[in-house]
């Protein structure tokens, strides 16, 4: 039986781990090949660590088990230039390419370096440009090819709500993430407006927190350790689970990107247990 995106090929961004990794190999596991970048190198202004890699080479070995083919390698969405190497390899290597899932994000939010400027310029930079670049770089090659396809730009539930309570949570880090996601419902609409005639559908999804290793990490759990217990709030899911996994985000991205989704487009999705509600 013929998976929901067989024969297809998607470009993702952030792909050695996380959510990215999870979309990758569900896309696989759908019938798609991938091509994927990560960073795979830390980054000073970051109190976490991020994902390397061996990393990488772990997304490319389960892709392949899930019975994708997959071309990765190392880029950084805030520069255009080495995006294009891999994604040029894997267009020459896998044929064409049909959906675009702007997945990579960084969060500098709580811990000391997160009250700098180079916080507020990081989010901005990688989760606002780096989406800009990586939307930029790939929708002439969808035109081009004259099929239609799919545009997938990961947002947060910290595009709708405050994720501060008191001062005391009030990082530049915090403040440019959150900036940084709202902005993307913007650019996500102006995109979903003015590709819909090339039948290239642009979408974002919203969702609470996910067990990655962006959240499950020393940073934030010393955060909610010593935070105030107004702060600890923030982000509260209305279904009684304190956070969602990877895969229910990956179920998500596949139904946007199948014909299943064929007629949504400037659409913000939440997948957030019901986050708004609290």
């Amino acid at each position: 039986m013929a998976g929901k995106v067989e024969g297809k090929v998607a470009f993702i961004t952030g792909v050695a781990r996380g959510q990215g990794r999870a979309h990758a190999v569900r896309l696989a596991g759908e019938g798609a090949d991938i091509i994927g970048i990560d960073l795979c190198e830390q980054l000073p202004l970051v109190e976490y660590p991020l994902a390397t890699e061996d990393d990488l080479e772990e997304t490319v070995q389960l892709v392949k088990e899930a019975g994708g083919r997959i071309v990765a390698g190392k880029a950084d969405v805030r520069d255009r230039v080495s995006m294009a190497d891999v994604l040029d390899r894997g267009m020459a290597e896998l044929g064409r390419l049909d959906y675009v899932i702007a997945n990579a994000g960084v969060m500098p939010v709580w811990g000391e370096q997160a009250q700098t400027m180079g916080a507020w310029k990081i989010c901005l930079d990688i989760l606002l440009t780096g989406v800009l670049n990586t939307v930029e770089l790939t929708y002439p090659r969808l035109i081009k090819q004259g099929e239609g396809g799919a545009i997938v730009i990961t947002s947060s539930m910290a595009a709708v709500q405050p994720m501060m309570r008191t001062l005391g949570n009030a990082t530049l880090g915090n403040l440019g993430y959150g900036a940084a996601k709202a902005g993307l419902v913007n650019l996500m609409r102006n995109y979903a407006s003015v590709l819909a005639a090339h039948k290239i559908r642009v979408n974002a999804i919203q969702p609470t927190g996910v067990n990655t290793p962006m959240v499950a990490n020393e940073m934030t759990m010393d955060h909610f350790a010593t935070a105030d217990p107004q702060d600890n709030l923030t982000l509260v899911n209305a279904i009684d689970v304190p956070v969602v996994e990877p895969v229910d985000i990956s179920n998500a991205m596949v139904w946007l990107c199948s014909d299943e989704g064929r007629y949504m487009t400037g659409s913000a999705i939440r997948v957030d247990a019901g986050a708004n509600l609290r």
